[in-house]
């Protein structure tokens, strides 16, 4: 499958508010249609779902430019792999969302790895106090042991967790994201910290 002309870059200040809920069935319809081919309904879902993803990858990289690169990105992504979307497992705007994340989140590290490797010399040169080092080597385990439990939630859980602890969405904003009840969101973020707390180890 060939890569959608269609899918517009994100037009500079493109809005980052978080419209009303009940689009889901639409959303995975349009998603279905797009599997089968149809460029149409992918247009019609980037139209509808663009200024969520973009305001999530603008959240994420901090950076408008990347963030629309971010976003033209993930819906190339969403195109080649919407026929592995599954709407017993979430909403299609949960699942674009976690793609934008993914992707916001490998910017992020690639950008961070750049800058790395411009001040290595820098870094190297000058004596690092052994203490920092501990404690940058701790960082960087728990890190590892975060990500490593984030992946053993469900679906849902992990959206919900996700645009919360990651994307810096209030309940009701993620509520609104993933098109379900506050209290069915707020569910599954408590459960996913549940999880990830038990996974670690840390007491309540």
């Amino acid at each position: 499958m060939t890569d959608v002309d269609h899918v517009r870059p994100v037009p500079d200040g493109a809005p980052q508010g978080v419209p009303s809920g009940g689009d889901s069935p639409r959303l995975a319809d349009l998603l279905h249609r797009s599997a089968l081919g149809d460029e149409s309904a992918f247009a019609e879902f980037y139209d509808a779902t663009s200024a969520r993803a973009y305001g999530l990858a603008l959240r994420v990289v901090r950076n408008p430019a990347h963030a629309e690169e971010v976003t033209q990105e993930a819906y190339l992504d969403a195109w080649r792999s919407s026929t592995r979307f599954d709407p017993a497992r979430g909403s299609a705007a949960g699942w674009l969302l976690t793609i934008v994340h993914r992707k916001a989140v490998d910017r992020v590290r690639s950008v961070e790895a750049a800058s790395s490797r411009d001040e290595t010399w820098n870094r190297e040169s000058m004596p690092v106090d052994h203490d920092q080092t501990a404690e940058a080597a701790h960082a960087s385990l728990e890190a590892a042991r975060v990500r490593s439990a984030v992946a053993t939630l469900t679906d849902v859980q992990r959206q919900a967790v996700e645009l919360t602890y990651f994307g810096g969405y209030t309940h009701t904003e993620v509520a609104t994201l993933l098109d379900v009840p506050l209290g069915t969101a707020k569910t599954r973020i408590r459960d996913g910290m549940i999880r990830l707390r038990d996974l670690m180890g840390v007491a309540s």
